[in-house]
């Protein structure tokens, strides 16, 4: 299934790189930015790991791959976007 911009998914990290995370969304390979990771902005977040699941919002599906963010600001924006009729889809 192809992703939409502001779409929530919950993702499974499958690779991690120092400069983000390949991630499993919905049957599609994406990527989450290391400062799209709550880690990056707090010490009490451990880094993304293999295998690790997260609530994500899609950025810019454009992109090859798709680019995706674990910030809760990110997914707030995306909501407001959806409610305000900008975004995409609601979520599941």
């Amino acid at each position: 299934m192809a992703l939409a911009n502001h779409q929530e998914a919950t993702v499974t990290v499958t690779a991690v790189a120092p400069v983000g995370s390949q991630v499993h969304a919905d049957g599609t390979t994406g990527f989450i930015d290391q400062a799209k990771h709550p880690s990056w902005w707090s010490p009490d977040v451990p880094p993304p790991r293999l295998g690790d699941r997260l609530h994500a919002v899609v950025l810019d599906a454009s992109r090859t791959p798709p680019r995706l963010s674990a910030l809760r600001e990110d997914i707030e924006i995306a909501r407001a976007l959806r409610r305000s009729g900008e975004g995409g889809p609601t979520p599941a």
